[in-house]
């Protein structure tokens, strides 16, 4: 791992928070302890989107929401807990792919399970495919995403490179059963395996009235359900 220390780029990854330990909320791994490294920037614009902070500068402030903070620095602070599990999120993290690089594979160099969270728009490098635990694939569906997204938030390239990883769980975010037809077309598409569903709301009552208005239909289809813990815990708090 030394190695890869010394042989990180000295520019810095553009940062938007990091905090933990807490729990993942969503997905296969939620409800496990997890560290997460949230990065900044986005090239989607999605009008619903849970974390605006990372890339809407219309509404926020880069240089207040935005750290520099090299690679090294970034396993440091995963490496100074004992927490496994570190989650990578943004944004959209595969803008920042060759300085993540290095970081993920240091990580996993020292025994961490990475998970790098990412809208799927972005193929991964042999590299970094071959380092994480897990790639959290959230494409987004038309109901989520202005009409005019539609040729940048759907990359068919990317999703099948990412399917081919063997390591892509695909999770999409709902607000209305209408919207499954989407997911089961891109299925078909794309030929995505393992398909998770979970609603959309940063409240808890929202999460729990989308998820019963989905539940039958999903576990119909054949697909997993995912809640968003972190919600149902502690709201829409950041940090958490």
């Amino acid at each position: 791992m030394t190695a890869l220390l010394a042989a990180m780029p000295h520019r810095p990854l553009l940062v938007s928070e990091i905090f933990g330990p807490t729990v993942q909320g969503e997905g296969p791994s939620t409800g496990r302890q997890a560290l997460f490294i949230r990065l900044s920037r986005c090239n989607l614009t999605c009008g619903r989107c849970d974390t605006p902070y990372t890339w809407d500068w219309s509404r926020f402030d880069a240089a207040e929401q935005t750290q520099k903070i090299s690679g090294e620095e970034l396993v440091a602070w995963a490496l100074g807990h004992p927490t496994r599990l570190v989650v990578i999120s943004g944004g959209e993290p595969l803008i920042q792919q060759q300085l993540l690089d290095p970081v993920v594979r240091a990580l996993a160099a020292a025994g961490r399970e990475v998970e790098i969270e990412t809208n799927g728009t972005f193929a991964p490098t042999t590299a970094v495919a071959g380092a994480v635990t897990a790639f959290n694939v959230s494409p987004k569906l038309a109901s989520f995403a202005p009409s005019d997204d539609e040729p940048r938030r759907i990359v068919g390239a990317a999703l099948k490179a990412l399917e081919a990883t063997g390591k892509a769980r695909f999770k999409f975010v709902v607000s209305d059963p209408a919207d499954l037809q989407e997911v089961a077309s891109l299925q078909r598409e794309f030929g995505l395996t393992e398909i998770w569903i979970m609603p959309e709301g940063a409240k808890p009552e929202q999460v729990i009235a989308r998820t019963r208005q989905i539940a039958d239909e999903v576990i119909e289809r054949g697909w997993n359900l995912s809640t968003r813990l972190h919600v149902l815990v502690w709201g829409d708090t950041r940090g958490r």
